[in-house]
């Protein structure tokens, strides 16, 4: 027995020198195991349009190289400017090529001062004389814009009918941003998936908001219901990919809505079948997006996500990984990619 005994001590020394037992998580790297098929697309099989990105840091002819590589027909730019510097924008990139288009980005810089609602009104007006399809009103608004009272501005304020009414009458859709993932509004603990994320960018949680984010989505579909006429998209997924029956159940009472997968994909490729079931159900309502700095390699990973059963592979992110895991191949059939890739997208972009 004492002999048994010394071998386990030895062989437990042995495992324990070679391991690094102090790994700091951030320095953690698996590299995983499995070998299974990979397979490499390169270009979209069908040609697509990227209906959510943010350009006006690029350089548009270096843009079109890299949409020329993957089979990328159109980019509909969402511009982070106000003002003169939105029109300038604008006529940057379409002098530049006809395959761009751009959604204009709400000013709120002069939310205080008296004649506001109606001044944004008049602006989407001009934005869309100037060739804009589009406004988004991102996740400040529910979050941190407050009025000239103090109050925190809801997303469903009455104040804010009359520019969606407009957008309607112009026959360009209104792009909402509400909220972030689940995991944004917890507690930032050890339970937390995404504890790496918001551990490096800590300004990204939101677990003490005025609203609650189930509260927050309440106020933006009550904006979808009470303007029948105007054509919306929630863009990442409605922001619940983490619960796609909610987004389904959303898409059934609101038939004025769209949702685009933006830098959702880490999320809908985890729960594959759901995923693919969700799709086919949807596939007239689902605008393809990325929301990443444009890069062949990034691009290729949305097509395999999109377009095989391949299993277990990186997907695309921003600086930092969304969490530990990986993804799968959702492998939609050609009728379901022509509508997701482009068509969707094309139905939208007609009426601007």
């Amino acid at each position: 027995m004492k002999e048994t005994s010394e071998i386990d001590d030895k062989f437990l020394a042995m495992v324990t020198a070679k391991a690094e037992v102090n790994l700091r998580l951030g320095e953690f790297e698996p590299k995983s195991m499995l070998v299974t098929p990979v397979h490499a697309i390169e270009r979209a099989k069908f040609p697509a349009i990227d209906y959510h990105n943010h350009l006006d840091a690029q350089d548009p002819r270096a843009v079109l190289e890299i949409m020329d590589a993957c089979g990328i027909e159109r980019i509909v730019n969402i511009t982070m400017k106000t003002g003169a510097e939105a029109l300038a924008m604008i006529e940057r990139f379409h002098a530049a090529s006809e395959r761009f288009s751009t959604i204009a980005w709400m000013d709120w810089s002069d939310l205080h001062s008296t004649g506001f609602f109606q001044r944004a009104v008049d602006r989407l007006e001009q934005f869309v004389e100037k060739g804009a399809c589009g406004i988004k009103l991102w996740k400040d608004l529910g979050l941190s814009l407050r009025d000239a009272n103090g109050e925190m501005l809801r997303i469903d304020d009455d104040r804010l009918a009359p520019l969606f009414e407009k957008a309607g009458a112009l026959g360009v859709p209104v792009m909402f941003h509400t909220a972030d993932p689940d995991a944004f509004f917890l507690p930032v603990d050890r339970h937390n998936e995404r504890y790496e994320e918001l551990a490096a960018h800590p300004d990204w949680a939101f677990s003490q908001t005025h609203f609650t984010k189930m509260e927050l989505l309440a106020q933006r579909d009550r904006v979808f219901a009470r303007h029948p006429r105007t054509r919306f998209v929630a863009a990442h997924v409605a922001e619940r990919p983490e619960d796609l029956a909610y987004v389904g159940s959303m898409l059934e009472k609101h038939p004025n809505v769209w949702i685009d997968i933006s830098a959702r994909i880490a999320e809908l490729g985890r729960q594959p079948y759901t995923a693919h079931k969700f799709f086919l159900r949807f596939a007239d309502r689902i605008l393809f997006g990325t929301d990443l700095v444009p890069e062949i390699e990034m691009y290729r990973l949305h097509f395999r996500f999109l377009e095989t059963a391949d299993e277990y592979f990186e997907y695309p992110s921003h600086a930092s990984r969304q969490g530990r895991w990986n993804i799968y191949g959702i492998d939609l059939p050609d009728d379901v990619l022509k509508k997701i890739y482009r068509d969707n997208a094309v139905g939208l972009l007609a009426h601007s």
